[in-house]
């Protein structure tokens, strides 16, 4: 079957399907491919399971998986693997359902600069402010002794 999408906008996928896709590689002992990188390895058992899962739909298993490519290819970029090592784990969920629909160009890949506002935009949103907590009287009472 003839690929019918354009390289020069990669179709959006499913955040579920590009999860699926990082936790073939997490199950593999390869969470870390953010940081290290895709190796031949880790595109053979990703496809095998791309193609497991969509047998009868290879034009989805391809847009995932060029999809997780890119992903892993803008998280070269220094102020990525920076984010990256400072949150962890918890930066990859935001990261693949960023990477899922964000525009893609299969020949440039994803932009780093517009990755990177795309998640510090998804981040500063799951920051909740905490009102401030009112003195208590132990507090009170310490106050004049620290003075």
């Amino acid at each position: 079957m003839a690929m019918t999408w354009d390289l020069s906008d990669v179709p959006a996928v499913e955040t579920a399907d590009l999860a699926a896709a990082m936790r073939t590689l997490i199950d593999n002992e390869r969470g870390l491919v953010l940081l290290n990188g895709l190796s031949e390895d880790d595109m053979s058992a990703v496809q095998d399971d791309l193609q497991r899962r969509f047998q009868g739909n290879p034009q989805r298993a391809l847009a995932v998986f060029v999809r997780l490519r890119h992903l892993v290819e803008v998280f070269k970029a220094r102020r990525l693997q920076a984010q990256f090592l400072q949150r962890g784990y918890s930066l990859m969920a935001p990261a693949i359902a960023i990477a899922a629909s964000l525009r893609l160009n299969a020949n440039r890949g994803f932009s780093p600069q517009t990755f990177l506002m795309s998640l510090a935009e998804v981040l500063v949103d799951n920051v909740v402010e905490l009102p401030e907590r009112p003195a208590t009287a132990a507090q009170d009472a310490a106050f004049p002794l620290a003075a």
